[in-house]
């Protein structure tokens, strides 16, 4: 480690010597690193952030190529009366149809079909219970009818009341896919009508998506809307506007947190400093080495994600603190009479020396991060680890650089002291340790008291603004449609598997009852009942029947369900061919093949995540003719892949980003006893937090669980930097605190700034990442500066007695074997 630090001071020293050498370097870097970054884009979809290996991901793939999209644009008019609602409908759907990229228009649903075929639904014992129910009535009305019939006990009339069949046969395919309400997706109420839209392609493609949008939004506006009523308006929801909608308030969300990060950066380092000249000191080499870091993002990777693109803010934050380190201490050397150039070297040998350590222990944090399967954590751990490297690398070649200029120009900071002003904190800590410690250490505890309660999210809604316009909407058109628009896909390889899965899936919601997470299973299978000839064989007995009952007898109520019961016995058997196209295309393959496809309809808030998980083990659960998986597809799959893996990886990850910063710091200060106390406060501060959001409200989820091995990886270099100049010879607690007090609260609050930006989001998720480190950092900035030091000068304070006994003791007792005095006792 010596040797690293004279080289850092060496390096340092050169840079500082040809300044003009290396700002050019820097600046041709920064220049092709920044042509590079130009190139990247944003991408915010979450399977995009699975392992290819993973089977949602792989189901999703084989989806997208032989099914198409999953979801709907959905266009919403809405202001007119029920009949100008429909006229719209009608109006929109064959125009839609027309343009490229929609597969296919829906505008009604299929009821009357269904409706007046849904005897055939029914089981033959089913359908001879109905014929045995009409007889009994039948006879029994008879008898009534004859005047010579004197019952012999008051028997009730037999019930014509069918709602047990209707029940049992309620969640069918053909009867939720028709619908019980108007034959339009319409709501006279709220005076809305839907027209639903299918385009070819998934959502996840943002291009095709803002295409396809912008397409239909221009159809719309070319719409003479006044002829469907004053008022009358037209909106856009489905899960294409909702991936665009969500896409652009990330985008607006990196911009904003990204601004206010660095005017928030700027003005602590005005407060700091007093002095413009050491801001931008200290800001040249960070923006040098983001221009680099974001050019090797451009070469890696080619984008960044949900987490990824925020990473300017964070690395911001965290470079930014070793320049206030690194700068605070050569303006201490200048003040003390030191050139320029030896204030530099040794500033970047010591001061530097501890900066590298702290800078290598977070990026090994992060880079542990990285093995996560979880790109978005993956990426986020390669990136940041990468990017500490490179800014220290940065402030090494920037900022000795800078430093020389500035010299050589004459210019000398006006506030620089001789001696750096004590810390009214430092007295009162030496003062007063053991009570802090006590009050400290009563306030952890009933911190850590509270670990047990803390509790993970598993609500997918709670991480996505469901106040955008667009996911408010969609709800609504959940509500007309009557079940969710985004099924999970079973690909099957034929017309048996197919009829088997979808058998077997509606045999296990049934077995499962009201603890099935599924709502009804469509196939075109399921939508052809089978035995149909032998069913209407029964229909027309129970039509012979019908013909016989006396209607005058009947209320208007049962008048009415037997003319139905007329209708509907008369329904002829029925094949694929005979459905309505508009059923038949959602079970359509992109080339035109119908059949393969069952589609499962959950009962859950797809937003849930533990009833999504449940939802993905009841689906994977059943087995497939021939055994195998089952091959399911949908954004409810990935959700449940994603929760899995978190939960799993995140116990691993925190273990392994604790032991690699251990070794690390073993390894790099040059003892266990030091890197233990070094890290001592980090992990301290961590278990306070954790216990300490339950009491704030804070929960984890699967985005803000990554803060914790951050949190150790950017936390830790407080404690290096503080115990390594205590460790120095001769060092007096309340300067070294002091001096280095002053640049740890520094750096901590600008690495609190540069995710604490992420507080200023309106995506609930990353404001959930923003909240929890802020917190963390807070949390150990009193841990670092208040519990810590007091406890070190309480230890160190009993050490000096038990050194001063020992002595003591040694004196007395060569004084009685050598029958010296203390007078003439070595001290």
């Amino acid at each position: 480690m010596q040797r690293v630090e004279r080289g850092l001071g060496a390096l340092a020293a050169r840079s500082h010597r040809r300044p003009v050498l290396a700002l050019g370097l820097a600046v041709l870097l920064a220049a092709v690193g920044g042509v590079l970054s130009l190139k990247l884009r944003l991408n915010a979809n979450l399977v995009d952030l699975l392992p290819r290996s993973f089977e949602s991901v792989q189901d999703l793939g084989e989806l997208e190529s032989r099914f198409g999209a999953l979801g709907w644009v959905a266009v919403v008019g809405e202001g007119g009366d029920a009949a100008s609602l429909r006229r719209f409908a009608d109006d929109l759907a064959p125009q839609l149809e027309k343009l490229p990229g929609i597969r296919f228009v829906e505008k009604e649903r299929t009821g009357a079909f269904f409706r007046d075929r849904a005897l055939y639904f029914l089981s033959e014992e089913d359908l001879r219970e109905v014929h045995r129910r009409l007889e009994a009535r039948l006879t029994w009305e008879r008898q009534r009818a004859n005047p010579l019939y004197v019952p012999l006990v008051d028997e009730p009339e037999p019930s014509l009341d069918f709602s047990d069949l209707e029940a049992k046969y309620g969640g069918a395919a053909g009867q939720k896919l028709s619908g019980a309400k108007d034959d339009y997706y319409l709501d006279a109420k709220a005076r809305r009508v839907v027209v639903l839209a299918k385009p070819e392609t998934t959502s996840a493609d943002l291009g095709y998506s803002r295409r396809i949008v912008d397409e239909v939004r221009a159809l719309v506006d070319a719409q003479d809307l006044s002829r469907y009523g004053p008022g009358f308006r037209v909106d856009i929801t489905g899960t294409f506007q909702k991936k665009l909608d969500q896409q652009q308030q990330i985008v607006r969300d990196i911009a904003v947190s990204s601004a206010v990060a660095t005017a928030l950066m700027l003005l602590y380092l005005l407060f700091h400093f007093r002095s413009p000249v050491a801001v931008g000191l200290v800001l040249t080499p960070v923006g040098a080495g983001l221009a680099w870091t974001y050019g090797l993002v451009a070469l890696l990777y080619g984008q960044v994600n949900l987490l990824t693109g925020f990473l300017g803010a964070i690395l911001g934050g965290l470079g930014v603190e070793h320049g206030i380190h690194l700068l605070g201490r050569y303006l201490q050397l200048r003040a003390q009479g030191e050139d320029s150039e030896r204030a530099t070297r040794e500033s970047f040998t010591h001061t530097g020396g501890a900066a590298l350590v702290s800078a290598l222990v977070a990026a090994l944090t992060f880079f542990v991060l990285g093995t996560s399967r979880f790109r978005a954590f993956r990426e986020f751990g390669v990136i940041a680890g990468i990017g500490m490297l490179v800014l220290v690398a940065a402030y090494v070649l920037v900022l000795p650089a800078l430093l020389g200029l500035t010299a050589r120009l004459g210019w000398r900071p006006r506030h620089a002291r001789v001696a750096p002003r004590e810390s009214s904190m430092g007295r009162v800590l030496v003062r007063h340790r053991g009570v802090i410690t006590a009050i400290a250490a009563v306030v952890l505890v009933g911190l850590f008291s509270q670990v047990p309660r803390v509790r993970f999210d598993y609500n997918f809604g709670t991480l996505e603004d469901q106040d955008l316009p667009s996911f408010v909407l969609d709800r609504q058109v959940n509500d007309i449609i009557g079940y969710s628009q985004t099924p999970v896909v079973v690909l099957t390889r034929d017309a048996r598997e197919e009829h088997a899965m979808a058998s077997a899936l509606a045999q296990r919601q049934r077995e499962r009852g009201k603890d099935s997470t599924i709502d009804f299973v469509a196939s075109l299978s399921s939508l052809v009942p089978q035995d149909q000839p032998r069913k209407q064989a029964v229909l027309r007995d129970i039509h012979a029947l019908l013909e016989n009952v006396p209607e005058e007898r009947l209320s208007a109520e049962q008048r009415a369900q037997v003319a139905e019961l007329r209708r509907q016995t008369q329904a002829q058997p029925f094949t694929l061919a005979d459905l309505p196209a508009s059923v038949r295309q959602q079970f359509t393959g992109r080339e035109g093949t119908a059949g393969g496809f069952v589609l499962v309809y959950p009962a859950v808030n797809q937003s849930d995540g533990q009833a999504v998980r449940a939802l993905a083990r009841e689906i994977r659960g059943v087995t497939p003719p021939g055994g195998g998986r089952v091959s399911a597809a949908g954004e409810s799959m990935v959700m449940a892949d994603i929760l899995d893996m978190v939960t799993h990886e995140a116990p691993l990850i925190l273990g392994g980003a604790t032991l690699a910063v251990l070794l690390a710091m073993w390894m790099t200060l040059g003892g266990l006893r030091m890197a233990v106390l070094c890290l001592l406060p980090t992990v301290v501060s961590l278990l306070a937090l954790i216990g300490l959001m339950p009491v704030v409200g804070l929960e984890f989820n699967y985005l803000n669980i990554l803060i914790i091995p951050v949190l150790i990886g950017t936390t830790v270099d407080a404690g290096v930097h503080l115990l390594t100049r205590l460790a120095s010879p001769g060092s007096d607690f309340v300067a070294v605190y002091s001096e280095t007090g002053r640049a740890i609260a520094g750096g901590l609050l600008t690495s609190a700034m540069g995710f604490g930006a992420l507080f200023l989001a309106r995506h609930p998720g990353l404001n959930s990442v923003g909240a929890l480190a802020s917190l963390g950092f807070a949390t150990n900035l009193l841990v670092m500066l208040v519990a810590f030091p007091a406890l070190l000068l309480v230890l160190t304070a009993r050490g000096h007695r038990k050194r001063r006994a020992r002595l003591d003791s040694e004196v007395k007792e060569r004084a009685a074997a050598g029958g010296t005095g203390p007078e003439h006792a070595t001290p």
